[in-house]
């Protein structure tokens, strides 16, 4: 049983196979849905029509183990071939070079464990960094204090094992960006990573990756120096901008799905042959993804990634086109309708964002975030990521990171607008939020 809890109204919607003449009809039920405008697409993303009818199709017509020699299981192999040649083809990869994955935490976990576990195979014998023998050199990561936690948590349990030296970059707070020369300033002999998020989920300021990872190799070219690997997470990006994996100059590249409608997996670019980067499996079994992962592969929803990633190969101008006319819409809107009394988080002079990204505060007391929210009858968004929704009034520490003060950053809701948000979705959100101010501005007695 699906259960739909909207305590702003009280009610409990239930939605069972069968519905009983005492429960909502599914009309009903969507009706009750439909009145409501989502904007939390850089937290997920519903699944376009003709993902779910790949996913169907795999799941019904090839349902054979892709192992297998007989003919389900090798019209199960062509589907997974299929979906890699067309994943490949959305960041100008070649088939070779993706790994399927459960999502993107896993994939960023992967790289990760392979920086750490080349690294020792490199330095096997090794004397710490002043030479002194029996010491291991310890490893040494550089990344920012803007990433996703499915970056910042493994690396902050690398640094309470022992396991690795981290420095978390900070961005700065007059661009929103890790700078070149900061990332530069912070490599030492032992640096053997560098992950670096392509844009920030919560502000959608993109990063300097290009720029960053173009000095790192002219500066190793010219020291000749061991290879530092150089990663992305490309999750906020992709299905909003084009993504190339040669512009970004990347060893490696995170995707993930459920942000470009497609299903809940994921997959990892790792460069093949020649003097590729290495990669190290986490897990070992039967062999599948080149040994690099295995497990019997999910054919059904790597068909839907497949089919969500040529959806965006064929369409990303048009999508980012629509979704920075509506997002700038948004921003003007609020500014119209509320003025001085709004401050719109992560929009610096000079620094480019993805096109479906607002963050935006309310000034004064008693308007946070979280409380608008709760108030609002059509508005579903969230006040950062999805999965800091459990922090309660903490302001993100994205916000602070950038030089958000503490209370604007407390009062902040960040919007972000899909591929089919429209004009008149976001009229009938400021609306929404004139109703909540005046309701709040009636409690402090202001009204």
């Amino acid at each position: 049983m699906y259960v739909i809890d909207d305590q702003r109204r009280g009610k409990r919607l239930a939605c069972q196979g069968l519905v009983r003449s005492t429960e909502p009809s599914a009309s009903q039920l969507t009706r009750d849905i439909e009145i409501e405008v989502y904007l939390d697409y850089n937290a997920t993303t519903p699944l376009e029509p003709a993902v779910v009818e790949a996913v169907t199709n795999a799941l019904t017509e090839a349902w054979g183990n892709p192992s297998s020699s007989y003919p389900q299981g090798q019209l199960a192999k062509q589907v997974i071939n299929k979906a890699r040649a067309q994943v490949a083809d959305m960041i100008g990869a070649s088939p070779g070079d993706i790994i399927f994955t459960s999502g993107g935490t896993e994939a960023n976990n992967l790289v990760i464990h392979t920086a750490i576990t080349h690294f020792k195979t490199c330095h096997h014998g090794d004397g710490n960094a002043n030479g002194d023998a029996g010491h291991p050199l310890k490893p040494h990561i550089i990344t920012t204090n803007l990433e996703h936690d499915s970056i910042k948590l493994p690396l902050e349990h690398l640094i309470k094992e022992g396991i690795a030296d981290v420095t978390f970059v900070p961005a700065s707070t007059k661009t929103g960006r890790v700078e070149v020369e900061a990332v530069m300033d912070a490599i030492r002999p032992a640096t053997c990573l560098i992950t670096i998020m392509h844009a920030n989920n919560e502000i959608g300021v993109i990063q300097p990756v290009t720029e960053i990872f173009e000095r790192v190799r002219e500066e190793q070219k010219s020291h000749r120096g061991r290879k530092i690997l150089l990663h992305t997470d490309a999750a906020q990006t992709i299905g909003k901008i084009e993504v190339n994996v040669s512009d970004l100059n990347v060893d490696y590249l995170t995707i993930v799905g459920h942000k470009f409608y497609g299903p809940r997996i994921g997959a990892l670019y790792v460069k093949r042959g020649g003097a590729g980067p290495p990669i190290y499996p986490m897990l070992f079994g039967g062999g599948q993804e080149r040994n690099l992962r295995p497990g019997t592969e999910n054919t059904g929803m790597i068909a839907g990634l497949g089919k969500a990633a040529e959806l965006v190969t064929g369409n990303i101008g048009k999508y980012e086109s629509g979704m920075r006319a509506v997002r700038d819409y948004l921003e003007e809107s609020l500014l119209s309708a509320f003025g001085d009394m709004i401050h719109i988080n992560g929009k610096f002079e000079g620094s480019r964002r993805i096109p479906n990204t607002c963050n935006v505060s309310f000034m004064g007391k008693n308007r946070q975030g979280r409380k608008l929210l709760s108030m609002a009858t059509s508005l579903q968004a969230s006040v950062g990521a999805a999965c800091h929704s459990h922090t309660g009034e903490r302001p993100s520490h994205i916000l602070l990171a950038i030089g958000v003060p503490y209370d604007i950053a407390t009062n902040a809701l960040r919007l972000s607008v899909g591929r089919g948000t429209t004009f008149a979705d976001i009229d009938r959100v400021v609306s929404d939020l004139k109703d909540v101010l005046k309701s709040i501005d009636a409690e402090n007695g202001n009204s």
